[in-house]
């Protein structure tokens, strides 16, 4: 089984190319949506959220308020700290439980889809291939902005919190330049790589 890293900036189109992959065949494991589950009412980390950071950042039906969180930890790089040392390991062994259903399954492609791939030196170490998904921070902007209503300032923020360009370029095997690609363009990029992924396997 190959284990691709696949990673970008908001607005990247990361997930257009992770569904793709996952459309021709491809296991995805999506690091954010481990976390959500783990962050929804009640969620495995809820309880250990709450000690350490209060009731405030929980909605009322005791799911985390990402709105709240969002800007504590934009705010204070000791915070964003801390939420990591609770979500990361849980996220790391929910994750182990998935590969090793991938493997059960006789799964030859598994991408972990992951926006901190970068930051994360343990999910660098652990994949055969990265994959980044590339476009230049206009193009962000207007897509963000496109879809969610934040601000240029607001997006601008979330982009200079993630990895800059240049260190996920310093780290890809593969790159697709998603700047101005159509769906169709898009597909058969994926295709190509999904082929080669295949032949790696």
């Amino acid at each position: 089984m190959i284990h691709i890293g696949l990673t970008g900036g908001i607005g990247s189109g990361k997930s257009t190319v992770a569904k793709m992959w996952q459309d021709l065949g491809a296991t995805l494991l999506d690091a954010d949506q481990v976390s959500r589950s783990l962050t929804a009412p009640h969620g495995a980390a809820i309880k250990a959220i709450e000690q350490h950071f209060g009731p405030s950042v929980l909605t009322p039906d005791q799911a985390l308020n990402r709105d709240v969180m969002r800007a504590l930890v934009f705010s204070d790089a000791s915070k964003k700290a801390l939420l990591e040392s609770i979500l990361h390991p849980m996220i790391a062994q929910e994750s182990e439980r998935q590969i090793a259903l991938a493997r059960q399954s006789g799964t030859q492609v598994l991408v972990h889809d992951i926006p901190l791939l970068v930051e994360s030196k343990k999910w660098l170490s652990q994949v055969d291939k990265v994959l980044v998904v590339d476009c230049s921070k206009q193009v962000q902007i207007e897509r963000v902005k496109a879809r969610s209503g934040l601000s240029t300032a607001q997006i601008e923020k979330i982009i200079h919190a993630q990895a800059s360009r240049a260190e996920r370029l310093a780290v890809a095997d593969w790159v697709i330049d998603n700047d101005h690609e159509s769906l169709e363009s898009l597909k058969r990029i994926v295709q190509d790589l999904y082929e080669e992924a295949l032949r790696l396997a």
